[in-house]
């Protein structure tokens, strides 16, 4: 029997090795590794996450059974969050309401005071009832469908987002315009003789401005006449305008007396 605490095998140097290395030797492990160990991976981004640790306690399940290890657990985390946000207030579709406008205000611009009644919540959480004017600037060539968006602007419910409103363009039918893209159109009867001898076209623009456009052309069924920078406003290209297009139909005469025969087939066979 050997004394206490005498070494075996060895000298105290290669005794204190052997110690060292053996399993019942004293092995300093860092705090975060052994967070590891227990729970796999640490979600903080420390420690360990060898092999060795997370998956002897995946296998074995832990003191929590597993429930927070690994890829599993961040997975639940995951899921929880996700199932948590799906009852977040949702928001509803825009309302949509045609804006009339007539091609005056479409060729100069204009604004536009529109009042909306609509229901929102008060501090106690109850609807009520209030008014607003809302302004909307017509800009210079806007075109049907254009559309002007005031968000949330719609009637406030529980548990639910209020809706955009949404305004959108229409044009009004003019008694002597009809537009098309950029450009005017206009019909302009006129008769056989002023067809052959020519004439003038006077007409009032969307401007109040007034035009004499001289027709020196002999005019046949369906001609058509452009006159230049005299159409809308084209909104992408400040200052410059589209074209009006002056589309003419001619009026026969129903009656000619045996003079006027005559005399018209003299003119045009001379």
């Amino acid at each position: 029997m050997r004394p206490p605490g005498s070494g075996g095998g060895g000298g105290g140097g290669g005794g204190g090795a052997g110690a060292g290395a053996g399993s019942k030797g004293f092995n300093p492990r860092n705090a975060e590794d052994i967070f590891a160990e227990f729970f796999g991976s640490s979600p903080f981004g420390f420690g360990s996450s060898g092999p060795g640790r997370s998956m002897r306690f995946q296998s074995e399940g832990g003191m929590f059974g597993g429930g927070f290890s690994g890829a599993a657990g961040t997975e639940n985390i995951f899921k929880t969050y996700s199932e948590g946000t799906s009852t977040m207030p949702r928001k509803p579709p825009p309302i949509e309401s045609n804006l009339p406008c007539s091609l005056e205000e479409l060729y100069a611009g204009s604004t536009r005071k529109m009042k909306i009644s609509r229901t929102v919540m008060d501090g106690n959480g109850r609807a009520i009832h209030e008014t607003e004017i809302l302004s909307i600037d017509v800009k210079p060539g806007w075109k049907k469908g254009t559309k002007i968006t005031f968000p949330d602007k719609g009637n406030e419910r529980p548990n639910q987002l209020p809706a955009d409103l949404v305004f959108v363009i229409d044009e009004k039918p003019h008694n002597l315009y009809k537009r098309d893209g950029n450009d005017l159109l206009l019909g302009q009867r006129v008769s056989l003789a002023e067809a052959l001898g020519g004439t003038t076209v006077n007409l009032t623009t969307l401007d109040g401005r007034s035009l004499s456009i001289p027709v020196t052309d002999i005019v046949s069924p369906g001609y058509e006449l452009v006159v230049a920078k005299e159409g809308m406003p084209i909104v992408k290209e400040p200052g410059n305008r589209g074209d009006l297009k002056i589309k003419f139909e001619v009026k026969f005469p129903t009656k000619l007396s045996p003079e006027q025969r005559t005399r018209l087939r003299l003119a045009l066979c001379g």
